[in-house]
Order: C-alpha cells, then sequence, then structure tokens
C-alpha cells in the first residue's frame, strides 16, 4: 500500500470542514436516509462508501441509491472538502431530523478498509478509477465504478482480471443499457431484423479548447496533490477550477476527450449490437483535430474506423451523440432518445421468446447493482464489457496520436510487431501509486 500519509488528510479535512460533521461521526446511518419503503432490516441493507462526491457522484449515484430500500450510506470520500460537505447535506436532508452523520474523509484507501463497507461507488476522475477499484475488491467489496472505466487498455485488463480473481460484483456505470430505444434497437440487429449487419455509424459530442489559465496555489479545500494521485504532477491553475472537477476530461494525463467519455456509452452501445461486447477490433485508422495550444490536449474533432473480424466496419466521429445501425435489408438508428428503422415492418418487429433477449434493468445501473450484489449475479455492464468498450476509445486515439492505421489482437489485447503503438497501451504511475 502507497506510504502517502493518511493522517494530513484526516487534519485537512478537519481543517477545512470547520463546523461540519467530520470523519469523527458515526458510521451508521438511520433507516431514513432509505427513502420509500423503510421496512427493510439493517442486517439486509447493502452498506456503500462513496468514493468522489462532485456533481456526477451527487446527482448520478448518491441521489440515486438513497431512496433505494435495500441500500445504506456509511461513508463519503473526496478530496475536496467543499463537496465533501455537500454530499454530506445531501445525505443529512435526506435522513431528516434523526440523521447522526456518516463517515467523512479525504482518502479512499479508509473507505475500502471499512468493517462496515459492503460496496464502494467509484465517481472519481478517470485517472482514479482503477487504484480503488481494485484495493476494494481485494478488501472484499463490490464495486459500482463511473464509465469511462479505463485511462489505458492495461488498467482494464488489470481491472478485470483482479474482479474476477476475487469474485466481487462490478458494475460500470452507464444508463444506455436500460434506455428502452437502445436496447430494442440492438435487439432488432441481434435478430437479424436488418438483415446482415455490415456498418456501424456512431456520433459523439466534439471536444473544447482553452487557453491556459495563470498558475497559482490550489484552494485551501482542496488536496491538489492527492487529486493528482498517479497524475504527472502539474501545477494547480484556476480559470473556474477548470485543471481539475468537470474539464479534467478534455486533459490526456485524466481522460481522452469526448472519445473515452462519450464513447463509454455510445461505442458500447455499437458493440452490444454488434455482439462484440467481450472482444474487439482487429483494426483501427483514426484522424484527429488537436488543440494547438493552452491546457486542453484531446481531440477537438475526430473520426475513427474499426474493423471486425465478423466483416463489420464501426466508423466514430464527432457530432451529436447516435448510433446507427446499417444491414443488408434495411438500417435502425438511435438518438438519446429516440428510435428509427428504414421501415415500419422492421420498428415494430416482435421479438419471440426463443430469440436473442439482451440483459438490462429498466431502473437503471443503480439498481441493477443492488440486485446483483445480492444475488451475485453479473451486472448488465460488468467489468470485461466495459473494459472492452473503452479500450475502443484507447485504440482510436493511439492511431490519431500516431497519425497512422493500426491492426489489434483483441484476443492478446496488443498491437502486433508495432512497439511504438504497444508502448502506448499503459503509463507510468507517479510514485507512489501503481498497480
Amino acid at each position: 500500500m502507497p506510504k502517502t500519509p493518511i493522517c494530513s488528510r484526516r487534519r485537512f479535512l478537519q481543517n477545512a470542514l470547520a463546523g461540519a460533521a467530520t470523519a469523527a461521526l458515526p458510521a451508521i446511518v438511520p433507516s431514513s436516509v432509505l427513502g420509500a419503503g423503510r421496512s427493510v432490516p439493517p442486517s439486509n441493507r447493502i452498506a456503500l462508501g462513496f468514493i468522489g462526491t462532485g456533481s456526477h457522484g451527487i446527482h448520478m449515484n448518491l441521489k440515486s441509491f438513497l431512496p433505494q430500500s435495500d441500500a445504506q450510506v456509511v461513508a463519503l470520500c473526496d478530496v475536496d472538502a467543499g463537496r465533501l460537505k455537500n454530499a454530506h447535506d445531501v445525505v443529512r436532508k435526506e435522513c431528516g431530523p434523526n440523521f447522526k452523520g456518516c463517515f467523512l474523509t479525504g482518502d479512499w484507501r479508509e473507505v475500502v478498509t471499512r468493517d462496515d463497507v459492503d460496496a464502494v461507488v467509484i465517481s472519481t476522475p478517470d485517472h482514479w478509477h482503477v487504484l480503488p477499484a481494485i484495493a476494494a475488491a481485494k478488501a472484499g467489496k463490490d464495486v459500482f465504478c463511473e464509465k469511462p472505466l479505463t485511462l489505458t487498455v492495461q488498467e482494464g485488463r488489470v481491472l478485470s482480471d483482479a474482479i474476477h480473481r476475487y469474485g466481487r460484483v462490478f458494475q460500470t456505470a452507464s444508463e444506455n443499457r436500460s434506455k428502452w430505444n437502445f436496447l430494442r434497437a440492438c435487439e432488432l440487429v441481434r435478430n437479424g431484423r436488418i438483415g446482415c449487419l455490415h456498418t456501424i455509424r456512431t456520433e459523439l459530442p466534439r471536444g473544447s479548447r482553452f487557453a491556459q489559465p495563470p498558475h497559482q496555489a490550489p484552494p485551501k479545500d482542496l488536496d491538489w496533490d492527492f487529486w493528482l494521485g498517479p497524475a504527472p504532477w502539474r501545477p494547480y491553475c484556476d480559470f473556474g477550477r477548470d485543471r481539475c472537477h468537470y474539464q479534467w476530461r478534455w486533459i490526456l494525463d485524466y481522460s481522452g476527450g469526448q472519445l473515452t467519455d462519450w464513447g463509454a456509452h455510445v461505442n458500447d452501445v455499437a458493440q452490444w449490437g454488434n455482439d462484440t461486447e467481450c472482444t474487439g477490433p482487429i483494426g483501427v485508422e483514426g484522424h484527429g483535430v488537436f488543440p494547438e495550444e493552452g491546457l486542453y490536449d484531446a481531440a477537438i474533432e475526430y473520426e475513427v474506423a474499426y474493423e471486425y473480424a465478423n466483416g463489420v466496419t464501426l466508423v466514430c466521429k464527432s457530432g451529436t451523440p447516435s448510433v446507427r445501425f446499417e444491414g443488408s435489408e434495411g438500417w435502425v438508428s438511435c438518438g438519446w432518445d429516440t428510435l428509427e428503422a428504414s421501415s415500419k415492418e422492421i420498428l415494430e418487429s416482435r421479438i419471440g421468446p426463443e430469440e436473442v433477449h439482451l440483459r438490462t434493468c429498466k431502473e437503471r445501473e443503480q439498481r441493477d447493482f443492488l440486485n446483483c450484489v445480492k444475488t451475485r449475479r453479473e451486472p448488465y455492464y460488468p467489468v470485461e464489457v466495459g473494459h472492452r468498450s473503452v479500450t475502443l476509445s484507447h485504440l482510436g486515439n493511439i492511431s490519431m496520436l500516431l497519425g497512422r492505421k493500426l491492426r489489434w489482437d483483441p484476443d492478446a489485447e496488443r498491437f502486433p510487431d508495432d512497439p511504438s503503438a504497444n508502448r502506448m497501451l499503459s503509463r507510468a504511475m507517479r510514485p507512489p501509486w501503481h498497480l
């Protein structure tokens, strides 16, 4: 375990949260935290620790888990003490007047090692997904982790292997597999309603560019060194906290731009419909436009073509989020909440009981995760699938950065006879962090 001192983080939080609840508060949240259906006894509730309590961590995850009658929030963690306090206030409000607090910390290691935590919910930036997830699995915790799942292909392989080695339940967070239109489109394709699938077209949002804001001291309530963690050291700069919180998405030290951020949603649907969700392409060629100056360095515009062994081509480019499956007898297309097809016959086709019915959960990924923690069933977006989906994005970024077409072996997860490309499948971590 890395030797970054935990005690200093406790003092950091105690100073920053002066007057607020701190890590010394009781770890058990009363049943009033559970929203509707309060009759589930405490012994049957799944105790959750939340790592990362920013806007997504609160609005997408904490507020989705809080109303579940079989979930219980026992710990919150964030390196930004202001965000940690906001999350604590959300839980306090849901609990009502009987709330007596929960465990608060700025160090995720203090969450994954707690005996009263059954599972962790990770909503950190991408470069901080894999290390706490692996540590949680080793500690016997199940894991719910935000997409895009990893920063590199190597991280994904190590993570997937660890989850299976320790027998943990793992949900990659994305609502797409619970959305009716994506499910319906993929079932139509998988059951041959558009004939022989030959082309998939996906669009993702365009990236961002911005000038370099001036360097300055980080805010007192932000542990900047711990926020960077395994990423290279960089001085803090503030233009609406541009480097951290939301805008890290456009910086390759922490993420892969829109190709990873939205690709983990939309290209996952492409793999789902193509029945390649546990493998990948055999070739990739990408072209992108990158910022010429400033802080952001992920692609602004991009077009990436992937070749699959089954003869299907996936073309992913910047545009309006959508996925379109094209076959020998028609096409099916989805926007974020829409579904269209080349004919009414395809659109209204009935999927028979003996045909392919894909795994889903209409109550979304949070409910599916809780169900699977109890049944030990694999969730609808398991770790290997999450790894394979974001690998598409990593391959696209590598091809764009190298400026050439690449061959890919999805079984070995290597570029055959291409040392320069293979070096980009992993990255060094800043000590003391390591896989």
